[in-house]
């Protein structure tokens, strides 16, 4: 079943809010908060873009990186905490 393409962005915006309300309220630099939300958009952006491609044959004009690149700022590991 597919989504609608008004609902998911709905959805959308409703979490970029919520990682903006995240970021506004940080409580330290590994804030749980800010990852969760994070996260949250990344994850209503491809629920967006799967709707928009299944209802109109588009995609939009931006990507999501891996959540496994070496650049993710909420990805910290083993060998940064020691240094």
């Amino acid at each position: 079943m597919s989504t609608d393409p008004r609902v998911a962005l709905s959805v959308l915006i409703s979490c970029l809010e919520e990682h903006l309300s995240a970021v506004s309220g940080k409580r330290g630099a590994q804030d749980a908060s800010i990852s969760a939300a994070f996260l949250a958009v990344a994850d209503a952006f491809e629920e967006y873009e799967d709707s928009l491609y299944e209802a109109y044959e588009e995609f939009l004009p931006l990507t999501i990186t891996d959540e496994d690149d070496d650049d993710d700022p909420y990805d910290v590991d083993e060998d940064s905490k020691s240094g």
